[in-house]
């Protein structure tokens, strides 16, 4: 079957909840690699703000939210700080957040195509570059980044030491 991909809509967001509790679960039972908090990060009501703001997207097979990100013009602020490959202002530029997929959707292609998703808007947006940040020892995202084109572009703290997420690793890939 195929996977569609579209702005998300106030209906998902009981679907949005339980695929971020999902991966929490699944993350708490084994490996937890991007460092989230089942209650804490990412909520339903993370979900909402992406909704409202008209900068959620969700990636959707068989009738059911497989996957899901948010892009944003706006950067956090260890950004700023940074080298880029290219020096742009933000609205020439993507953020990727809260990007997820469903464990039980794993290795089906879903996270390249939302990816690829956020690339063909921000080429049909003007953009120039696409930016995100990850947990380093989000191993298994960062081979997918990578493998998508993405390049690294430095390691920062974004803040989030008491919540034992020291580092981040991020990663560009100009359009």
């Amino acid at each position: 079957m195929s996977i569609s991909i579209r702005k998300g809509i106030k209906s998902d967001a009981d679907d949005l909840e339980i695929l971020y509790d999902t991966i929490n679960d699944h993350m708490e039972k084994g490996i937890n690699y991007c460092g989230w908090k089942k209650g804490v990060y990412p909520t339903r009501n993370d979900a909402i703000r992406g909704i409202e703001e008209g900068n959620l997207y969700v990636a959707i097979k068989e009738d059911v939210i497989v996957g899901s990100m948010i892009l944003r013009h706006k950067p956090e602020e260890a950004y700023l700080s940074v080298r880029w490959k290219k020096d742009l202002s933000y609205d020439k530029v993507l953020v990727v957040y809260t990007f997820t997929v469903h464990p039980g959707y794993f290795n089906q292609g879903i996270g390249f195509k939302l990816l690829k998703y956020a690339e063909e808007l921000g080429i049909e947006e003007g953009t120039e570059s696409l930016r995100l940040d990850v947990y380093t020892e989000n191993v298994p995202a960062i081979h997918l980044y990578e493998k998508c084109g993405f390049e690294y572009i430095d390691t920062v703290s974004l803040g989030l030491e008491e919540s034992g997420l020291d580092w981040f690793k991020l990663y560009e890939k100009l359009i």
